[in-house]
């Protein structure tokens, strides 16, 4: 039988102590013991960017890491960009305006993805912007409009 791993980790700014698996995916753990189904998993080989989740502030693919290497980290997932009156932030609610989703699957990923982004370069252009979403993978909409919506919120998070 194998032995399960005490780990200690901040997520979406509560502290969060559980026993685990030590072959266990930070990306299974987020969604099926912490119950954050928000952070979605896809291809599981870090290839299509679904599960992007921020650990330590930067953006990664959450099918990558063990729950056991996220110890003593700072986890944020999509549920952490809702505001607290419970309305969509301003990334949120730019990809609502410019139709930047159909689906909706890859859209965790892009929004992780792209906050953090936005954070380092709050005025990209449009080509830099298609270089940071190059990780992300959506198969329904063409990224035309979520491109859009990264120039909204950029222009947004710059006033």
């Amino acid at each position: 039988m194998i032995e399960k791993v005490k780990i200690n980790l901040k997520v979406n700014g509560h502290h969060i102590d559980r026993e685990v698996d030590p072959r266990l995916l930070l990306s299974d753990f987020i969604r099926e013991n912490l119950l954050l189904t928000g952070t979605h998993v896809g291809c599981e080989h870090g290839v299509c960017g679904a599960c992007t989740i921020h650990l330590d502030e930067a953006p990664v693919r959450s099918c990558l890491v063990l729950a056991v290497q996220a110890d003593g980290c700072d986890v944020k997932t999509v549920e952490s960009l809702m505001q607290e009156n419970g309305e969509l932030n301003y990334l949120q609610q730019a990809f609502s305006d410019n139709h930047a989703l159909q689906c909706g699957f890859c859209t965790p990923g892009f929004l992780m993805t792209v906050s953090s982004y936005l954070e380092e370069n709050p005025n990209p252009s449009e080509e830099e912007i298609r270089e940071c979403i190059s990780g992300n993978l959506c198969r329904c909409t063409g990224y035309s409009n979520i491109i859009k919506a990264v120039k909204q919120a950029a222009q947004t998070v710059s006033n």
